[in-house]
């Protein structure tokens, strides 16, 4: 039998789900699935899962694969491709998570509850002001907005700002005195 009608014949096999085959086509295009994961990632462990992943993944879907259109191993070499596509976009996703890790502050200390009581109250304060004043005051202590500028992105004359803030900032001191939130 010439190559040509063994490489025909393992992929008939390997289709069928003859698990011989399955480690014949190993054999045979394991390397050449390995050289070109390696390639395209340049880390050996990459390159290994790839190359593990390849065959599991044709192995699954043989029953798609059909030999009259092309040759098991450009079969191979297009699933190893994709993968390693695959593997080269899960390694950025990975490299920008530990990046943002690395440069997001990292707090040891434990907050203190009382802080934690306080800014809830707060924010329980916030959501219970008429929808003017709470938008004001978040405007201007979360965003730091001026006044002139909370004015002209809210629409409201500047002197209403300022009546709306007051009266946010009297409506939160009394309900943190209340509390006892806030020291007199």
């Amino acid at each position: 039998m010439s190559g040509t009608d063994e490489e025909a014949e393992l992929a008939v096999r390997f289709r069928d789900g003859d698990e011989r085959a399955l480690r014949a086509a190993y054999d045979r295009y394991g390397s050449l699935v390995y050289r070109i994961a390696l390639a395209t990632l340049g880390a050996v462990a990459d390159a290994e899962d790839v190359t593990q992943e390849t065959f599991v993944s044709a192995w699954r879907g043989r029953r798609t694969y059909d030999p009259s259109s092309g040759s098991l191993a450009g079969w191979l070499v297009g699933i190893v491709r994709r993968r390693a596509i695959d593997q080269l976009r899960a390694n950025g996703r990975q490299q920008r998570s530990a990046h943002a890790c690395q440069t997001s502050p990292v707090h040891d200390d434990v907050p203190d509850p009382d802080r934690v009581i306080d800014r809830l109250v707060i924010a329980d304060e916030l959501g219970r002001l008429p929808d003017r004043q709470r938008q004001v005051l978040e405007l201007a202590f979360f965003d730091d907005l001026t006044h002139t500028q909370i004015a002209s992105l809210t629409g409201q004359p500047l002197g209403t700002v300022k009546s709306n803030l007051r009266r946010g900032l009297i409506a939160l001191r009394r309900r943190g005195e209340v509390d006892g939130v806030l020291a007199h």
